[in-house]
């Protein structure tokens, strides 16, 4: 049956049906059409020829983990339909805009991933086939409870920004380091991704540069991509982010289904797999744990992500829509994670001499030591795979994807700052006081080598994902400890709500990240960098503090019962 025929008959059933059975045309509609392309193609024969049974497992694992789990964490978090969204009853024109959930979807997507999980996952595959379950698993019980909770949150503490939620639950000076934290995390991560495109640009296309100290700053592509950022950071948010990032948003994903297909059906190189061994290939000599699960950050579990939701919170129209915004995004980034994890393990195999994905992917980066490994990779994976198009995209993926995750850091960073002085954004001159500050700051660190400063947002990120995972622990115990809906009292033992252990969702990543930062910083090479004879006493160092946490935790959690 002729494509157009298949969509005409979609459309007309479409028309006719309910919304459940809507789902399931759909769902025929693109197996039928799969069909339709694996029999017009018989390279789709040798998918289950090659070993890419930990890549399809895994894909399958995501998406049931969105369609159970995320389940779970929605009916734990008690979502209310008839609650007004902050996009509602705060509607300014600014930053509270009602938008399209599949817009929201698509520039929540953009914002949490930009380049992260491309370069985190090519990066982590270095370690071996292990990348893979962390991706997995990272995305359904971290990073998917994570990016939900501070977004719904927000939406639910009025649209406040992450720093509010995290001190609401954690306290007045936590709120306080949580803010500078976040500041600093967002004026580096835009400066970076402000330098690192406008370099690539000037390779493009050289226009004027400036030299200072030992760096030749192309200052025309700073000035000009810096001029982008002042316009994303104070406009109303869907002039210019909810117009077109959904557009790049699409072009991401395309990219990385591109890729996917192409790997699945064509190429022939030998898939890394967890059942051929979880021990650590990495070659520069550091641990597994915990150097690849701060690696593989976007893709996983990201502290910037908190800082991100609260964007799209101030535009969500229904709490409903929470599940397929925050949880979904995220899934969605874990997938584009494992596809370019996939890809980078395979693409540098050697069928003839036997040479495995990550050996070959391992020697390639000795052969270009001091350089961007993760950029050349996509460049030469999308080349080759895609050619001339993969080319395009890989030049839009490089550089537009940072740039779009810049200035929705430097606006979230404004939105940080309203927050803590109250300042009603509808006033333009009141945007541009906050943000003229943040500017001069991000322009100034173009100037700085900040390298070895660079060297702790990794950490960084990962310990401010840490923090959001606690705050929505203790207000997930708060809300496990309430009455349930029209129950009287504390009668017959004190009845609480069905999800009275709910907490544990929220609990048991924090307590894992907790375990994973402290012994990140006593093992790294920018941190304490103990030597291999003393790792076992970082990580009984670290096992004391998240111990410690958790204990500080139960003894809240006595008083609070005690209370009431």
């Amino acid at each position: 049956m002729p494509i157009c025929t298949l969509v005409g008959n979609l459309s007309a059933k479409l028309q006719k049906v309910s919304h459940l059975r809507k789902r399931a045309y759909i769902f025929l509609f693109f197996a039928h059409l799969n069909l339709h392309i694996s029999k017009k193609s018989s390279t789709f024969a040798h998918l289950f020829q090659n070993d890419m049974i930990t890549f399809i497992v895994s894909l399958v694992l995501l998406v049931v983990g969105f369609l159970t789990y995320g389940v779970l964490v929605e009916k734990i978090f008690g979502v209310e339909s008839e609650r007004k969204t902050p996009a509602l009853t705060k509607t300014d024109g600014v930053d509270f805009v009602p938008m399209a959930p599949w817009r929201i979807f698509l520039v929540q997507f953009l914002n949490i991933a930009g380049l992260g999980p491309i370069f985190g996952a090519i990066m982590g595959i270095f370690y071996g086939p292990a990348a893979f379950l962390w991706i997995v698993f990272g995305t359904i019980f971290a990073g998917g409870v994570h990016d939900y909770l501070s977004g719904m949150l927000s939406i639910r503490k009025g649209g406040v920004s992450l720093p509010d939620i995290v001190g609401d639950e954690l306290g007045k000076g936590t709120k306080v380091f949580i803010r500078v934290l976040s500041l600093v995390l967002l004026v580096l991560l835009t400066t970076t991704f402000l330098s690192g495109p406008a370099t690539l640009l000037q390779g493009l296309c050289p226009l004027s540069t400036f030299s200072f100290r030992l760096s030749t700053i192309p200052i025309v592509w700073v000035l000009i991509i810096f001029g982008y950022y002042a316009l994303a950071t104070v406009l109303p948010v869907d002039k210019l982010i909810g117009r077109f990032y959904p557009i790049f948003g699409a072009i991401l994903l395309f990219m990385g289904i591109g890729i996917m297909v192409v790997m699945l059906g064509w190429h022939s190189g030998e898939m890394p797999e967890v059942f051929d061994g979880l021990h650590n290939r990495q070659t520069n000599g550091l641990p597994l744990f915990p150097m690849m699960f701060v690696s593989i950050a976007c893709g996983a579990i990201s502290g910037f992500h908190g800082t991100q939701s609260p964007i799209m919170a101030r535009c969500v129209t229904s709490e409903r829509q929470g599940r397929w915004i925050f949880y979904g995004a995220m899934v969605a980034e874990g997938i584009l994670a494992l596809i370019w994890a996939a890809a980078a393990g395979t693409f540098f195999a050697d069928s003839e001499t036997g040479l495995y994905g990550i050996d070959g992917l391992q020697a390639f980066a000795a052969q270009n030591p001091g350089k961007n490994i993760a950029a050349l990779v996509i460049d030469r994976v999308s080349r080759s795979w895609l050619g001339a198009i993969g080319g395009l995209l890989a030049i839009i993926g490089v550089i537009a994807a940072p740039i779009t995750s810049g200035d929705t850091a430097l606006r979230s960073a404004r939105l940080i700052v309203a927050d803590f002085l109250k300042w009603d954004q509808r006033p333009i001159p009141k945007r541009l006081i906050i943000a003229l500050p943040l500017f001069l700051c991000v322009f100034g660190m173009v100037f700085v080598d900040f390298n070895i400063v660079w060297r702790y947002f990794a950490w960084t990120n990962q310990t401010l994902a840490t923090f959001t995972l606690w705050a929505g622990t203790v207000w997930l115990y708060k809300k496990s400890r309430q009455p349930a809906a029209g129950s009287h009292q504390k009668a017959e033992g004190s009845k609480l709500n069905a999800e009275s252990l709910g907490y544990l969702i929220a609990l048991i990543p924090a307590a894992f990240m907790t375990m994973v930062c402290s012994s990140y910083i006593l093992i790294a090479p920018e941190g304490l960098h103990l030597p291999v004879e003393w790792r076992w006493l970082g990580y009984i160092i670290a096992g004391l503090i998240t111990m410690g946490c958790l204990c500080g935790f139960c003894l809240w959690a006595r008083r609070q019962a005690r209370k009431e």
